[in-house]
This record gives C-alpha cells, sequence and structure tokens, in this order.
C-alpha cells in the first residue's frame, strides 16, 4: 500500500515542522494532536464512515490516496487510538480532482489568497461535542502559519446544520456555493483568514 500520509515520513506540514508522533499544540483534554502515521488507515476509514454524508464515504484505497495527496493531523485519545482527524491539501495539486478544490483555486487567484484547502475533517462519534473539532482546526491553524486563509466546504443539500454553525463559530465566513445535482447535492464554501486570534 505504501505510505498513505504524506506526514508518516518526515517532514513538513506547511509552515510547522512534523516529524511522526509530534504533536502540534497541547489540546485541551485528554487527547494529543500528532501526525498522520501509516498504521492509522484502518481506523480513519472508521472514523470517515461514521462521519457521511458529512463527508464523503472512501473506501480504504481512495481514503489512502486522498491522505497521500494531502497532510492529515490526527487526534489521538489516551489509549492511543485516532479519535479524529484533518487533512489539509494546497491549491494545485492536481492529482486530487474534486471540483470543491478547484472552486477554491479560482477563488484564491480572484482574490490574491495563500488558501490552504481542507479536505475534510472527521471525528469518532464518542468524541463529538467534546472540543476536538476546535483543537483539531487550532493545530491546522498553526501547522498553515504563513498563509492567509483556510477554505472548506459543508453540505447544503443533503443539509448539515451542526457544522454550518462549528465553522461560523470558529470564525469561517461563506464565500459562495455550488450545485452539482439539482435537489440532491449543493455546498456552501467557506474561508476562514488565518491571521484572525483564537
Amino acid at each position: 500500500m505504501g505510505q498513505p500520509c504524506n506526514l508518516a515520513r518526515p517532514g513538513r506540514c506547511f509552515g510547522l515542522p512534523l516529524t511522526p508522533g509530534h504533536t502540534t499544540m497541547p489540546p485541551p483534554t485528554d487527547l494529543r494532536i500528532r501526525s498522520c502515521d501509516q498504521g492509522d488507515l484502518a481506523a480513519l476509514l472508521a472514523i470517515n464512515e461514521a462521519g457521511t454524508p458529512g463527508v464523503s464515504a472512501e473506501t480504504a484505497d481512495s481514503l489512502a490516496h486522498l491522505l497521500t495527496l494531502g497532510h492529515a493531523l490526527v487526534a489521538e485519545s489516551q489509549t492511543g487510538a485516532p479519535a479524529g482527524f484533518i487533512n489539509l491539501v494546497e491549491r494545485g495539486e492536481t492529482r486530487y480532482t474534486s471540483p470543491n478544490l478547484r472552486w477554491f483555486e479560482h477563488w484564491a487567484r480572484q482574490n490574491d489568497q495563500d488558501l490552504v484547502y481542507v479536505d475534510r475533517i472527521a471525528i469518532a462519534p464518542d468524541h463529538r461535542r467534546s472540543g476536538l473539532g476546535v483543537s483539531l482546526y487550532k493545530a491546522a491553524f498553526l501547522a498553515c502559519a504563513g498563509r492567509t486563509s483556510l477554505g472548506c466546504e459543508v453540505n447544503l443539500i443533503p443539509d448539515n446544520p451542526v457544522s454550518h454553525a462549528f465553522h461560523s463559530r470558529l470564525g469561517f465566513k461563506r464565500v459562495g456555493d455550488q450545485t452539482f445535482e439539482p435537489e440532491r447535492k449543493q455546498v456552501a464554501y467557506y474561508v476562514r483568514a488565518l491571521d484572525q486570534r483564537g
């Protein structure tokens, strides 16, 4: 299978030096946030599946491919098991074929933004509403230090009101939307400036 995560090998996640097991920030709970490791794939696949349709369904191979293209940060529980993850993708990554990234690339050019795209954030059901999502995003903000903005999409059809409210609380602003299948698939696009406090 190879290495499913760019961060499974020593390197840099945007502006932040990372090595396997490196903790990006001290979360305010009994969790730590570290770089993605090769052994995480099965757990991350289960977490992703539990998050559908808020995140797209994936096979083991397709999720491994996305993690290879991105820079994944994993929240690890006290037992050492993954409790959630966020995957960040650079603009210009042509192997990432989602039209959502293409939309953000166009938006970033039009608005002179050095934007990083959030492919997905997913939290295990027993760790939801614990502040873990906020901690993962704060780790992403640190990892993207020096960049101007972070972009993500949230479903409008099927609607995901919890995610809309969550991203708004974190300072994301809605900047557009796109319909893929009338009455079946529509998303809202959100951007968060990275020079904000918090």
